[in-house]
């Protein structure tokens, strides 16, 4: 496993984004952990947060693309940091776009978008905090491909949570199926299970037997085969 990758699964924990114990998703299922985005507030964080999304976009679609898009809400803030990391580490200027949730009619920025317009010829990976259903992306596909002549090149998350999606396969795959593009997490859980497992970090050990064994219940029921 890449070195960054270990880095990317401390750092989650580290900043409370990934929790063990007992949670209900907003799928209603009943999960043994918890993955939340939201939880990355300073700017330190931010600034790590996208360092990780930039060198997994590169390891996964290099530096020939031109923009990032992220869904509102939280794609936007996602959107923005890793751009200014990608040009940090890599020297390339990549642009940011987000949808808005309401289209503002009005002013010299009118429109669904925010940052910078999509255009015809534009090569787009969209980036998102973690997917379990798909659903956020039936909704970004369209408003992208409505912009011209857009290839999108793929899907970046932080996290694949290995779980079916709204079938038997795992979101990310129903992605690649569906719409023809490469879906990609920076770590799985799998990645996640074989660095935590057992391994003390900062004097605790994040996945003890009891943890693994609810992981592993958790995936007879909805894991992807």
């Amino acid at each position: 496993m890449e070195q960054y990758k270990q880095e990317f699964i401390e750092f989650m924990v580290e900043s409370n984004v990934l929790k063990f114990g007992d949670f209900t998703l907003k799928s209603g299922r009943k999960s043994p952990f918890f993955m939340n985005a939201g939880s990355y507030v300073t700017g330190g964080q931010l600034k790590k947060l996208g360092e990780y999304y930039a060198k997994a976009i590169h390891d996964n679609f290099g530096v020939d693309f031109d923009v990032l898009f992220g869904p509102a809400y939280k794609g936007i803030p996602l959107s923005v940091t890793t751009a200014i990391a990608f040009h940090e580490l890599y020297g390339k200027e990549i642009k940011y776009c987000s949808n808005r949730k309401e289209e503002k009619d009005h002013g010299g920025d009118a429109g669904i978008l925010l940052g910078s317009p999509i255009k015809d010829g534009d090569r787009v990976v969209i980036i998102e905090d973690v997917t379990t259903s798909g659903k956020s992306i039936e909704e970004t596909f369209p408003i992208i491909k409505a912009q011209g002549d857009v290839e999108i090149l793929g899907l970046m998350v932080s996290l694949n949570r290995m779980e079916k999606g709204k079938g038997d396969k795992g979101a990310l795959d129903e992605i690649r199926e569906k719409y023809g593009f490469k879906a990609s997490a920076i770590v799985s859980m799998a990645e996640v299970i074989e660095h935590l497992h057992n391994r003390e970090y900062e004097g605790k050990v994040i996945i003890d037997d009891t943890i693994k064994d609810a992981i592993d219940a958790y995936y007879e029921i909805y894991g992807v085969k």
